[in-house]
């Protein structure tokens, strides 16, 4: 039991809070779709050559097809979020802030933390096979983008957006396990991922701006300083705001989705209000509580209006 403690704490899995809903989001938007639209769909694919395979039929397709994006999710961001502590395991064990995580600790050994990392990679793949084709292929492409961002505060300060971009996949990839295919609202809710994780993981990177320094690793706030940092964590809040937006109107939602949009932007606001550059004691409340509050509640009145309308 502790050894499940041990890899869950490793692995921060209650962080899963930020892009799930979202995941959840691109799997009833795919749904609500298919309901629509099933037929026309599996007609055109099977006219193009594709197995209808790709669409979920009854309601225990259905139930496994969302089985299996959950474990998509929870597999690719374990594997992400462990290979980035073995990777980061000599920075952590310098910096006083991180120096308690389970590798550094010597909780969890640096090998056993890479062969948990070589575990959920292969469960990812496997699940994608048993989800569609086209999720399937892009699987390796997924697995490169998350894995990949751990090298990148080495060399860029850009790496938040990199961050972003890893989460950003899930809205997009969980409408593709239920549709097959492509489509603007899905990829929308990736951009306001996309600009919404890389600007409260500004603010979050705010506690390491000495340590970064002197270590020579690279981050907006280590570069820009804590004031120009912040300004630019806010413009990318503005723009997951405005996206939000946008993709209401474009997806003609109701009012349930419109409630979402108020607390998701407020939440965006009201962690602006209380961090400042001279005052970082509530780092941690803007990054977990009004972060996971911005994502858990935007998901239920998102999800409400896709239902209501079918």
């Amino acid at each position: 039991m502790n050894t499940v403690k041990n890899y869950l704490s490793l692995v921060k899995f209650s962080h899963t809070i930020f892009a799930l809903p979202f995941a959840l989001i691109g799997f009833f938007l795919g749904y609500r779709l298919f309901e629509q639209y099933g037929n026309v769909l599996s007609q055109v694919h099977y006219e193009f050559g594709i197995s209808s395979y790709d669409f979920p039929g009854s309601i225990q397709e259905i139930i496994l097809r969302f089985v299996l994006v959950l474990v998509c999710m929870v597999t690719a961001r374990s594997a992400a979020m462990a290979f980035n502590r073995f990777l980061d395991k000599n920075f952590d064990a310098k910096n006083p802030r991180t120096a308690i995580r389970e590798i550094p600790a010597g909780i969890i050994s640096s090998s056993s933390a890479l062969r948990f990392v070589i575990l959920n990679c292969i469960l990812f793949i496997i699940s994608t096979f048993f989800i569609n084709r086209i999720c399937f292929f892009l699987s390796p492409v997924a697995l490169f983008v998350i894995l990949f961002y751990s090298y990148t505060k080495r060399f860029t300060a850009l790496c938040h957006l990199v961050l972003g971009l890893g989460l950003s996949l899930a809205p997009i990839g969980a409408y593709l396990a239920v549709t097959g295919e492509f489509a603007v609202l899905p990829v929308l809710f990736s951009f306001t991922v996309l600009f919404w994780v890389s600007g409260f993981d500004i603010i979050y990177a705010l506690q390491d701006i000495d340590f970064d320094r002197e270590h020579q690793l690279h981050s907006i706030p280590a570069r820009l300083g804590k004031k120009n940092a912040l300004r630019v964590s806010e413009l990318l809040h503005v723009f997951s705001g405005l996206i939000v937006i946008a993709a209401g109107w474009l997806g003609e939602f109701g009012w349930l989705y419109w409630i979402g949009v108020v607390v998701f932007c407020g939440m965006l606001i009201y962690q602006h209000s209380i961090v400042k550059p001279h005052d970082l004691r509530r780092v941690n409340l803007a990054f977990m509580t009004a972060n996971g509050i911005a994502s858990v509640v935007f998901a239920v009145f998102v999800i409400a209006d896709l239902l209501w309308k079918m």
